[in-house]
């Protein structure tokens, strides 16, 4: 299984960015997929969650109306569109997937991407 994310940058307060994770080494449709992100000093955090069939399914208060996250079957890809940035977003971010919903969910998944870095300036 191999998850590679792509995509973070520098971004000022207000802009966008959209991570990409590219998958591949398993049956996309039987998994969820995350975005993880870990911030200096802070503990990890689950920003967005997506069944392949299902659609959009969790987002914390902390990004739901600025984050989405989709999925690309016919590209084995997973998207994270992060609008309206802020300071607080700077983070590792953090591709996840796993079979189980309850995993992502507990930040718990099986396979992680290596990261990618957003830094957000105000």
């Amino acid at each position: 299984v191999q998850l590679q994310a792509s995509g973070g940058g520098l971004a000022q307060t207000g802009n966008s960015l959209r991570l990409s994770c590219v998958v591949s080494g398993f049956t996309t449709t039987r998994h969820y997929m995350g975005w993880i992100r870990q911030a200096p000093g802070k503990e990890q955090e689950l920003v967005a969650a997506v069944s392949w069939s299902g659609g959009a399914l969790y987002y914390p208060d902390s990004v739901r109306g600025r984050f989405t996250i989709s999925g690309d079957t016919a590209r084995n890809t997973v998207y994270l569109q992060m609008n309206n940035l802020k300071p607080e977003d700077t983070a590792v971010y953090y591709c996840v997937a796993d079979p189980s919903f309850a995993r992502i969910m507990s930040m718990s998944p099986n396979d992680w991407g290596q990261g990618t870095e957003v830094t957000v300036s105000s």
